[in-house]
């Protein structure tokens, strides 16, 4: 379904300088420029209302560090004026990890207003009363949610309708259905005396498929069990495929 206006992406941020950085380049900065989609960076400090433009205070009941300021933070976001049609996202290490299949929901959906914490964390009051979606893109910490934006923006980008160059380049990869993408292999034939597994230059369409498709369950199995475990088999095979599969890429 192709979206009536460009897909958006509103990002609130401490350091708007920091966008579009890689995404203005490559399949997403030339998506940009060709009016595909929409990147607009908003500095969270332009809502501060003292002299000093103050967006952090010490957390209540102590500790380290600074926390966003409940106010500061939902006059920026008021302030972006979106619609209730647009998802509102926090980037924090404790929200759900981020999924392919909830990028593909965000692509095909208006744009997100993302906000990018920094210090401690934001203020609960405001996550909770601007309705912010926590969002994690992995099991360690950054500085601030600006390079997780950056990605998030990149998986959706990639995905919008004209971005890529082919509609395929979308659907055989990793995660699409559940599995890590398979080995790929391209000129010259021989490369440090290995060559290309034979099976794909075979012109056998179908037992390409079948190749490829089996060297995604070996990989996912030994790399991603967590992945492995949650692909629907067959009853039959289930038993067999408990078992972790050798990779091989010898054809």
């Amino acid at each position: 379904m192709t979206n009536p206006s460009p897909w958006r992406a509103t990002v609130l941020t401490l350091f708007p300088e920091m966008f579009p950085g890689p995404l203005g380049v490559s399949l997403a900065g030339r998506a940009l420029a060709g009016g595909l989609w929409q990147l607009e960076a908003r500095d969270i400090r332009a809502s501060a209302t003292d002299r000093h433009r103050s967006v952090d205070d010490t957390p209540a009941g102590g500790g380290p560090g600074m926390v966003l300021r409940a106010d500061v933070l939902a006059a920026a976001i008021d302030a972006a004026e979106i619609g209730s049609e647009r998802p509102r996202l926090l980037m924090s290490p404790r929200g759900r990890p981020l999924t392919q299949a909830r990028v593909v929901e965000l692509a095909r959906g208006p744009g997100p207003l993302i906000v990018c914490g920094r210090f401690e964390g934001v203020d609960q009051r405001v996550i909770d009363g601007r309705g912010l979606e926590e969002i994690s893109i992995g099991d360690y910490v950054l500085s601030g949610g600006e390079i997780a934006a950056l990605a998030l923006i990149d998986a959706c980008v990639r995905l919008l309708p004209g971005v890529m160059g082919k509609e395929a380049s979308g659907t055989e990869e990793s995660f699409s259905d559940g599995l890590l993408e398979y080995p790929q292999y391209t000129r010259p034939q021989l490369f440090e005396g290995v060559p290309i597994p034979e099976i794909l230059t075979s012109g056998d369409h179908a037992k390409v498929a079948s190749w490829r498709r089996a060297q995604s369950e070996a990989l996912t199995a030994a790399r991603r069990p967590d992945l492995w475990a949650q692909v629907p088999t067959p009853a039959p095979n289930r038993a067999g495929r408990q078992k972790t599969p050798k990779s091989k890429t010898d054809g």
